[in-house]
């Protein structure tokens, strides 16, 4: 039942947004022009202009696979790290690792290196390697006799990510010849937002996104023992440290792909997997796939809000989702002191 209720959801946002922008199309018609694209339906006759067929293909629809893909990779990332926490208010960001892909972003906009990967500019993959290096130092820093203590690594990604963040400040203010541009490409891409991406962003999430996500379905039943305790997963013969590590470094991945080519979007990590697990249960078999496809449907209707909100301007989509997520947080917050917990 969530599966279909899913997948009908799924099938609305991509109307919504394949549909809605600066210039309205008919859903039906955007539908049809995409699947008059799929071998063996080729006769179908959508009833739009060049024009505006460039518009679906070019531009909408990148930016819908890209919302996809992004949301789904934060809400996947956001599942491992509430089980690694063992706490439904963890997020994918929680080690530092948007704060890396800033000062990556940062240093790549202030430096003005136009050497990037596949045609996408220098900004996605500094922003890239800022993520996973921030990673692997709060890693580094939080090894205690042999282990990772989850109370050293929460408060070292807290501390790092604080440090990072004041870095790319520092860059951007101090940065050779700074000027308004660099600081409004910067701010915006803080921001958040799927739009102006291309096929090129979308391949390159989907190739790291698609290999980290399906490794995390791998290790679904290990997550469902570490969900249980340490003491309980040590009895039940789990090697913990070492499926910490790995599923670390996965929600990691998944993270640092997404915020590359997105910017910095909050709260996607947090919302859904806590959502999908009153609805789907905690077995992250279930869990998992069910939160991907509810945080790529979360993120692309955030999406279309972003473009419709102040139209014909567009509000940057990480906007939306904060405006979204911050009282959801602070719900969280009330519920678990009103339990005591």
């Amino acid at each position: 039942m969530v599966g279909v209720v899913l997948l009908a959801a799924l099938a609305v946002t991509a109307a919504l947004s394949l549909s809605l922008g600066a210039a309205d199309l008919s859903p039906h018609a955007a539908a049809l022009s995409v699947l008059s694209r799929v071998p063996g339906l080729g006769g179908l006759e959508p009833g739009l202009s060049s024009a505006q067929q460039t518009i679906v293909f070019e531009l909408r629809l990148p930016r819908l696979a890209l919302a996809l893909l992004v949301g789904g990779a934060l809400a996947i990332a956001g599942v491992v790290m509430q089980a690694f926490f063992q706490n439904p208010m963890a997020a994918p960001s929680i080690i530092g690792v948007s704060a890396g892909a800033s000062l990556g972003a940062t240093v790549a906009v202030v430096s003005g290196v136009s050497i990037g990967v596949a045609g996408l500019g220098a900004v996605p993959p500094a922003a890239f390697v800022g993520a996973l290096l921030a990673t692997g130092i709060v890693y580094v820093l939080s090894r205690r006799g042999g282990g990772t203590p989850v109370g050293v690594l929460l408060l070292t990604g807290i501390a790092m990510g604080s440090l990072l963040s004041a870095a790319a400040a520092l860059v951007l203010v101090t940065g050779q010849d700074p000027t308004r541009r660099d600081l409004d490409q910067v701010v915006y891409w803080m921001l958040g937002s799927v739009a102006g991406r291309t096929w090129g962003h979308v391949l390159l999430l989907l190739l790291y996104a698609g290999v980290a996500g399906a490794l995390t379905m791998l290790f679904a039943r290990e997550l469902n023992v570490l969900s249980l305790g340490d003491d309980t997963a040590h009895y039940l013969g789990l090697n913990v440290e070492q499926v910490r590590l790995t599923v670390l470094a996965l929600a990691s991945l998944l993270t640092a792909a997404a915020v590359a080519v997105s910017g910095v979007i909050g709260f996607v990590g947090l919302i859904v997997p806590h959502l999908m697990r009153i609805v789907a249960g905690p077995d992250h078999r279930v869990l998992i796939p069910a939160a991907g496809v509810a945080g790529g449907v979360l993120l692309a209707m955030a999406d279309v809000l972003a473009r419709l909100i102040a139209a014909p301007a567009e509000v940057p989509v990480g906007i939306i989702t904060s405006l979204l997520g911050a009282p959801f947080f602070l719900y969280l917050l009330h519920r678990r002191r009103e339990y005591g917990m």
